[in-house]
């Protein structure tokens, strides 16, 4: 899933442009139908309750006065005083939720049934999709390695604010403006270079917004004391949902013999005996050890955490994921 619009550099604002590839055109389309029949209304009823609801969520009472609501009172408030009192509600409000994609060339990889790199535009198609309606607002930043590149398309960047490979798409309401997001997410061609995860992150904490949902989708192979403090700042503000993209290659090795193995990052090639089984234990244990560190420092920030693998049906796994959300949060509302 790539074309040939390249991605301008850190801090460049965009706006939108269809100018993408008739094969990413194809797969938004298939990927929006599908989300239409599959998840159309769960991630979306899972999020609006993250907010206040529309009008009638109870806020601070206040003394009564001539002309105010008698539906309004406060019994418990105005018998604890003896004066009358009423309820204020809380006005309803779009959500605003902001996605931090991660597409490093460590994401063109994949032995699966796709490569990582499409399950990450996936699911940002998937929470767009459920996320713009009723006014809500989407707002993507997206990283992509760390060679300079200049703007194509109809995209008109600004002067670039610094080094890097990051990229801000402004949060906008709408059908046209979400689909437009996702072409730029798509459309975004890995570059050489390892990606800073932390710088991305960081860019959903400035400038500081008001309350919303903020999604980081990446594989999560950088260091975690590379990111784990801006996940925690952003949690300060936001509920935040890590989306961690996985390949089955990453977590165990295959019995195949001299596997020649590349890092698609640096370029850097090595030959690896996977017929050694001491080898292929020692890298599983390396992986598990690594992806529970990450699991660990995730949670820590206090992020929500749904792993999506390469393997298997993504769709699926965010079902379960939203269903479990929902059972959960029943049963603490409940207790």
């Amino acid at each position: 899933m790539t074309s040939p619009a390249p991605i301008p550099s850190r801090g460049t604002r965009w706006t939108p442009s269809p100018a993408v590839g008739p094969r990413t055109e194809a797969v938004l389309s298939r990927l929006q139908l599908l989300v239409t029949r599959k998840l159309d209304g769960l991630l979306q009823g899972d999020y609006a309750g993250l907010l206040p609801g529309p009008g009638s969520e109870a806020g601070e009472s206040r003394e009564y006065r001539p002309g105010d609501d008698v539906r309004r009172m406060d019994w418990p408030v105005t018998a604890r005083t003896t004066t009358p009192h009423v309820r204020r509600t809380v006005a309803d409000r779009e959500l605003e939720t902001w996605l931090a994609v991660d597409l490093s060339a460590s994401l063109d990889f994949g032995t699966g049934r796709w490569l990582k790199r499409d399950v990450v535009v996936a699911a940002a198609a998937a929470l767009t999709h459920l996320t713009v309606r009723g006014g809500n607002r989407i707002g993507a930043v997206v990283g992509s390695g760390a060679a300079p590149a200049a703007p194509a398309g109809r995209w008109r960047p600004a002067p670039p604010s610094g080094p890097g490979q990051l990229v801000r798409l402004p949060a906008r309401s709408g059908r046209k403006e979400a689909q437009a997001l996702l072409r730029a997410i798509a459309g975004t061609e890995p570059r050489p270079g390892r990606g800073d995860l932390g710088a991305l992150v960081d860019m959903l904490n400035r400038p500081p917004r008001r309350r919303g949902v903020a999604v980081v989708i990446s594989d999560f192979l950088a260091p975690p004391q590379q990111w784990a403090r801006p996940m925690r700042k952003l949690r300060v503000r936001h509920d935040v949902l890590a989306i961690e993209v996985v390949d089955p290659r990453e977590l165990e090795l295959p019995d195949v013999g001299v596997l020649p193995v590349v890092d698609p990052e640096t370029g850097e090639l090595h030959e690896v005996q996977t017929a050694d089984p001491r080898l292929r234990r020692r890298y599983a244990e390396a992986a598990a050890a690594q992806r529970a560190e990450t699991a660990t420092q995730l949670r820590a920030a206090g992020a929500a955490h749904l792993r999506l693998r390469t393997d298997t049906d993504w769709l699926l796994d965010m079902v379960r994921f939203v269903a479990a959300q929902r059972h959960a949060r029943t049963r603490g509302t409940t207790r």
